[in-house]
């Protein structure tokens, strides 16, 4: 790779003649040169972004386009595709910017950016998946040099295929002259396969804080090392101006290892560690930030402001290829006790010369920059240790800039992994950018969008990132078995856990058509029930039910596809040609699909292992009725597995529960239209979804429209109880049962209402919620089914979003209350504690700040919903319904 080098920056340093376009010949590039962007004439650079070096070869130059920051502390992105669909790797970075103007820099690989404009504000998002670090500069740091064989992967069927890079502006004064800046970063990427590959581990702090004039502050960050053996080469630390000293170490039978110490005030490069450090398979990472508050007047938050403050330690590591991880993360101190034993070269401050300390910074900086003294050289023989004292790990400032109401949370040592790879990517990007409140910076980039919307959306989203930080291996409750011979009996959920979206499953990321059904398979497998190009709108139906559409034939794709838990691949698909509007999906214990389809007014059986068809069909087509032999849009089946008996909720135009015997003998059927504002037991108002409750011998009913779950009892359809909660708002759309457990979703609240749409857990034996939960990817829109499999793990599919999510259990945190500006935040313990939704608690509050806290992208916020409601479908507007008419799905 030396040897590569030299021609590299050669062929960099040429100085712009014309637009952006590739020239070359070759025929790997061509697809590229017809999506380049013109960079500003005022720009320094290469006239080329691809760059032949030799026949396996090439360079990229990823710049910004030309821009001009109007407000400090501005965050611009931009992307460009790796320009060769085959694998590459990347070997050699070389920054493009100067600290005159650029604070930091950020460059990710992702498979799909989250803007195609030529640049945008980051506060829209990097990625919309998972996003890898790799590589980062700030203060005029050097050059970053991989070692010989060793590159980060790209391209091919695994690897990033767009790199996006981010700009943070920290002080615009440079830009008083309104030139256009051209900063960025030049890659060298060979096709040829590196033996040994790249990867980055990113140790963070999301949440010290830096009380106002304390002379010494310790942020500790540590994690459990779970993985294939790695070897580290390099490191960067990086803080904003309190920060003295960072220092990370590998922890192995007690005893340090220095990986890497620096001074965050010196150039913020990769540093080659002193001494080769490999990092086995249960060592813990362990870092140290040392900050002062001395100058200060306020206290200072993590956050991705010049006036903030940051705690990162980003190792840089090689791995064997066939074990190789692109990006790991450790955002908690999981061995708080270990730093009792810390080497005492972590509290010592590394001398930094005046003219090397960065002369840019936000101009509230320029407030404390003459308060607080340079850093001297230590003497040796009277180095001062800076005191240590007790490391708490504090969520978060949430109120104004006084207010500064926090929550402490402690979390329990645990020895499980920590690594939350995409997620503190996302993270690493809303600690990292501008404040969202700033609109007036975006010139037209993005309308404006409310403040109040805006925190309370913020709020709700920072609060789920906190939670899923939270250690994953309490993830089993506790179910007691009954002593043998006592009869029917149902287990009583007693374990503390809270649901999570899993952010490393790429699912969410499938867009199928509108799903309207999911299932688990006798494998465990996920089961989706889709639309493909169909919708259910307005003009679906005529005013008998009769579906409008025949003529469009049925859906030409597979509308049945069975999909890994794991990685989401998809492992099988079946369901072509068969229907026309999709709705519900169950399976039965020997792993027959059920599923019903609203326009055809049926219920099928299929075997997924016989291609020649539906096994049993229930109903007549595209016919309408209430017969014995009808159905009036179907939406789900539930099969009882001792008795084989069969299910069918009947339907938006009928308000009915129908038994047939295990062959299809219609037995019974009860319900009828409720009416009125407070419905009786037994009468539905659209019973959109079931769940079987087998060894209590009941059936529990989702009564959508009338926002509540009713059940009843199998043999005698004696109605046992209702459960009904105000968090539901009006609607009730699914409901899936495990032992001790009802989940549920809810849909989109009516006019005047205010639950926002989620999911639920409750306690089956009293009907009490025990945890609410949300996504923190994309956002609910109509989540339409929902089913939860008996280790908790939790699957949601949305008939408008379509997409489908994974929730799993994580343990939940301790907590105790801080009193600070007169108010107290009450201690939290126990399972089922309404205080652990801190959006909840602070919604109410005025005056507080979202300082570093943006939103980790705009695809959740109310305001877009209301922007775009005009081409949601009308699913399910057909059915006659009471006022107010029900929202489609």
């Amino acid at each position: 790779m030396a040897g590569r080098v030299p021609s590299l920056l050669v062929l960099l340093l040429v100085f712009p003649s014309g637009c952006l376009a590739f020239r070359s010949p070759l025929s790997v590039f061509k697809r590229f040169k017809e999506t380049t962007r013109p960079l500003s004439n005022e720009c320094l650079g290469t006239t080329r972004p691809v760059i032949p070096i030799d026949s396996s070869d090439f360079a990229l130059d990823i710049r910004m386009p030309g821009v001009t920051p109007k407000q400090s502390d501005t965050y611009f992105c931009m992307s460009m595709r790796l320009p060769v669909d085959e694998e590459a790797f990347v070997i050699d970075f070389k920054p493009q910017a100067s600290m005159d103007t650029v604070h930091h820099m950020l460059l990710f690989g992702c498979n799909m950016p989250s803007s195609t404009g030529s640049y945008w504000f980051c506060d829209e998002g990097t990625c919309t998946d998972k996003a890898n670090i790799l590589y980062a500069w700030a203060r005029n740091a050097p050059p970053t040099r991989l070692p010989k064989g060793v590159g980060f992967r790209v391209g091919g069927e695994t690897g990033s295929k767009y790199f996006v890079l981010q700009v943070h502006y920290g002080d615009i004064s440079a830009f008083r002259d309104n030139h256009k800046d051209c900063s960025g970063v030049s890659l060298h990427l060979t096709r040829l396969p590196q033996p040994l590959i790249a990867g980055m581990y990113l140790l963070m702090s999301v949440d010290t804080v830096i009380p106002a004039g304390e002379k010494v502050v310790n942020s500790d960050i540590s994690c459990h090392y779970k993985n294939y053996p790695m070897h580290v080469f390099a490191y960067r630390v990086h803080t904003h101006h309190l920060g003295k000293v960072v220092s990370g170490y590998r922890v192995r039978n007690g005893q340090w290892t220095l990986i890497g110490r620096q001074s965050p005030q010196l150039p913020q490069a990769f540093y080659p560690v002193e001494n080769p450090v490999d990092v086995s398979f249960g060592d813990l990472l362990a870092a140290r930030c040392v900050f002062t508050g001395e100058g200060r007047t306020e206290a200072t938050h993590i956050g991705g402001t010049s006036s903030d403050e940051m705690c990162n330690l980003y190792i840089m590591y090689y791995m064997e290829a066939k074990h190789a991880v692109s990006f790991m993360t450790c955002t908690q101190n999981v061995a708080p006790d270990t730093f009792r034993t810390i080497p005492p070269e972590a509290n010592i401050p590394i001398p930094v010369k005046s003219d090397i300390v960065m002369m840019h910074e936000h101009h509230k900086e320029t407030e404390y920059k003459d308060k607080i003294p340079l850093l001297q050289q230590p003497k040796r023989e009277e180095e001062e240790v800076l005191d240590q004292g007790d490391f708490y790990s504090l969520l978060s400032k949430l109120l104004g800039e006084r207010e500064d109401v926090v929550h402490v949370h402690k979390y329990n040592p645990t020895e499980k992994a920590e690594s939350e790879s995409d997620l503190v990517a996302e993270i690493a990007n809303v600690v990292q950018k501008k404040d969202l409140g700033r609109s007036d910076a975006r010139e037209g980039a993005e309308h404006e969008r409310g403040d109040a919307i805006l925190v309370r959306d913020r709020i709700h989203k920072f609060h789920r990132l906190v939670s899923t930080l939270r250690p994953p291996e309490s993830r089993v409750f506790s179910l007691q078995q009954p002593p043998s011979g006592e009869g029917t009996w149902e287990p009583e959920h007693t374990g503390d856990f809270h649901m999570e979206e899993a952010l490393d499953w790429p699912g969410v990321y499938l867009l199928p058509g509108q799903v309207s059904g999911v299932a688990l398979d006798p494998k465990n497998n996920l089961v989706i029930f889709h639309r493909g190009d169909r919708v259910w709108a307005i003009n679906s139906f005529d005013s008998k039910f009769v579906y409008q559409q025949r003529g469009l034939g049925p859906i030409e794709e597979d509308t049945i596809l069975v999909i890994d838990p794991n990685n989401a691949a998809v492992l099988q698909s079946s369901g072509k040609n068969l229907f026309y509007l999709p709705h519900g999906l169950s399976i039965d214990k020997d792993g027959n699909y059920w599923v019903t389809d609203v326009a055809l007014h049926q219920v099928f059986k299929l075997d997924p292992n016989n291609k020649e068809g539906p096994i049993l069909i229930l109903g007549r087509s595209m016919q309408p009725g209430s017969d014995q032999n009808h159905f009036c849009q179907p939406t789900d089946v539930a099969v009882d597995p001792g008795t084989g008996a069969i299910y069918v909720s009947d339907g938006y135009c009928n308000s009915r529960i129908v038994q047939f015997s295990p062959s299809g003998k219609f037995i019974t059927q009860w319900g009828e239209e409720s009416s009125g504002s407070s419905p009786q037991p037994g009468q539905f108002s659209v019973p959109h979804s079931l769940a079987l409750v087998p060894h209590l011998d009941q059936l529990c009913v989702a009564d959508r429209e009338n926002g509540r779950i009713q059940c009843f009892k199998t043999d005698t359809k004696e109605f046992v109880r209702e459960i009904k909660h105000s968090l539901f708002g009006r609607n009730v759309f699914a409901i899936s049962y495990i032992p001790g457990l009802l989940f549920a979703v809810n849909g989109k609240p009516h006019f005047g209402n205010q639950e926002p749409i989620q999911g639920f857990v409750m306690n089956f034996s009293n009907g009490e919620i025990i945890d609410v939960f949300r996504p923190v990817r994309k956002h609910f829109d109509m989540p339409h089914d929902i089913v939860a499999s008996e280790d908790g793990t939790v699957y949601i599919g949305d008939a408008h979003a379509n997409t489908v999510w994974k929730f799993t259990l994580t343990e939940k945190m301790e907590h105790r209350s801080v009193k600070k500006a007169g108010i107290e935040v009450q201690e939290i313990k126990g399972k089922g504690s309404k205080g652990l939704n801190l959006g909840n608690f602070f919604a109410s509050r005025k005056g507080y700040s979202r300082k570093g806290f943006d939103r980790l992208s705009t695809e959740g916020s109310d305001q877009e919903k209301e922007e775009d409601d005009c081409s949601e479908s009308e699913e399910e507007y057909s059915a006659p319904l009471p006022a107010p008419v029900p929202s489609s799905s």
